[in-house]
């Protein structure tokens, strides 16, 4: 068995080894075997009987902790083995404290100890009070989108935010007697920055070593989400232009929901003591995202591509992103960011932590393989989000479609019925609203006009959101109109034909 979290091998007894034991008594506890060699066979040991008699009173006396000692031979070689539970107060060596993480022993200092102290003590950085900063400090544009996120994501209820805002940060858990959390202000003031140095994003597009060009996006916590990916969308990613009749489809360097788990991820983990901005850092076929923190004691960069449990380290963070919709409260995140890729073809995301960093990367399509094998041409565009394609028109057999500034605009808004037919079909569908149901009928011509087509062009048709539309599609699906065929990647949406 290799050396884990909570496995050491040694195969001579030093006193220096105190600090590991102390480690694992500040973790998840572990198991130290004096006499094993770093592949976890017996080499034996000398002074066994010594050394069982010191131990004991060593441990106790520097650490004022008990230890379960005991001794295994194998091949008539001896080998200690030094058990250690964990323990909810902080444990020290010699004044120093230590921390078992991953394969490792650390020394926690400055920042990484004030962590650990809050957490052995039930508290956390962002829960921690700040003093001189009232309520009406707070931005009311982030309360108000606050609470439009989430209603709209059916987390809280119209009653629940028809309160004002000091009961909303209360119910949030964002206050403490009288005083507001560093959590509270990061989210909801308009420049947390004059409490929390380096609480804002940097985002820059990269030629090997290079920086081209670079954006930093400031403001409450709530407002930045939404702004971060729009200004990653419009101004730096680049995609593969391609239509389904005549509907635009954009297909990116990286998906946009797995670059937006990603960047959510990063704030609600991200070290805030540090001064650090969270980097966002964007290349041709890849992009980069690091903040500063640790992962979880318990977890490695491997582990983290696996279903775990959720473990914020900003609790009162995440709490108030779950309840707005920004993020789930299962630990899906890392799983939704991988399905997202693999549904493009693309490889997982890659965690790497280095030094006080966690980076994430994603490798994303190569500018070859959008090349149109048909002519030959490249059709490879730098930041599609704000460009026109080469040709401002799309002529179908019916209709005229114009591409202005990414909006698919049809003849009069809206999709010819032709004989009435439609008309007949929709009599049976038991619809009261008849602006619901006049839609339900253009989207459903529109899916008729252009088979397999995906719900972005549905979207960009019916202008309503992405909700709207799904929510249309299902009592489309519902009713037996319209059925989905194909695979998430390359499939979409068709009428179906009775």
């Amino acid at each position: 068995m290799p050396e884990t979290q909570n496995i050491e091998y040694k195969s001579v007894w030093k006193d220096d080894y105190l600090k590991w034991l102390c480690g694992f008594a500040n973790a998840n506890g572990g198991v130290l075997y004096v006499g094993k060699n770093d592949c976890g066979e017996i080499v034996g040991i000398e002074d066994t009987k010594k050394l069982l008699e010191e131990l004991p009173n060593k441990i106790r006396t520097t650490m004022g902790i008990v230890a379960d000692i005991s001794l295994i031979t194998e091949n008539e070689k001896d080998c200690i083995v030094i058990e250690i539970q964990p323990y909810p107060s902080p444990i020290s060596y010699h004044g120093k404290y230590y921390l078992r993480s991953g394969a490792t022993n650390q020394e926690l200092t400055g920042n990484a100890l004030d962590e650990f102290m809050l957490r052995k003590q039930g508290k956390t950085w962002d829960s921690v009070p700040v003093p001189f900063v009232k309520i009406e400090d707070l931005d009311k544009e982030s309360f108000n989108l606050f609470r439009e996120k989430a209603v709209a994501s059916k987390r809280l209820s119209d009653e629940d935010l028809a309160m004002d805002d000091q009961i909303v940060l209360k119910n949030l858990m964002l206050t403490e007697n009288e005083y507001l959390r560093r959590s509270a202000i990061l989210l909801f003031h308009k420049n947390p920055e004059q409490f929390v140095f380096g609480s804002y994003v940097k985002i820059g597009f990269f030629e090997g070593p290079e920086i081209l060009y670079q954006d930093e996006i400031h403001g409450s916590l709530i407002s930045m989400v939404d702004r971060i990916i729009e200004t990653i969308r419009l101004k730096y990613l680049k995609g593969w232009i391609s239509y389904v009749g005549i509907s635009r489809i954009e297909t990116y360097t990286v998906p946009l929901p797995a670059i937006r788990e990603a960047v959510l991820n990063a704030i609600v983990h991200k070290d805030y003591s540090s001064g650090v901005p969270i980097q966002i850092r964007i290349y041709e076929d890849k992009i980069q995202i690091s903040n500063t923190g640790h992962l979880p004691a318990e977890l490695t960069a491997e582990t983290m591509l696996q279903s775990n449990t959720s473990r914020p380290h900003n609790p009162l963070i995440a709490n108030t992103f779950f309840r707005c919709g920004f993020i789930e409260s299962w630990g899906r995140g890392i799983d939704k960011m991988n399905k997202a890729c693999i549904a493009e073809g693309l490889q997982s995301p890659v965690y790497q932590t280095i030094s006080d960093s966690v980076i994430l990367t994603f490798e994303g399509h190569k500018p070859e393989e959008f090349i149109d094998k048909e002519t030959g041409t490249q059709k490879y565009w730098k930041n599609i989000g704000g460009e026109k394609t080469e040709n401002d028109t799309v002529k179908t057999e019916n209709d005229t479609v114009k591409l202005e500034n990414d909006t698919v605009k049809l003849e009069n808004d809206t999709v010819k019925l032709e004989n009435d037919t439609v008309k007949d079909i929709f009599e049976r569908v038991n619809i009261k609203n008849e602006r619901v149901k006049n839609e339900l009928m253009q989207i459903y011509s529109f899916i008729e006009k252009n088979p397999l087509v995906k719900v972005i062009a549905i979207e960009k048709f019916n202008k309503r959101g992405i909700a709207t539309v799904k929510r249309y599609l299902k009592i489309l699906k519902d009713n037996n109109l319209i059925e989905y065929i194909g695979s998430d990647k390359i499939g979409g949406y068709k009428i179906v034909v009775n």
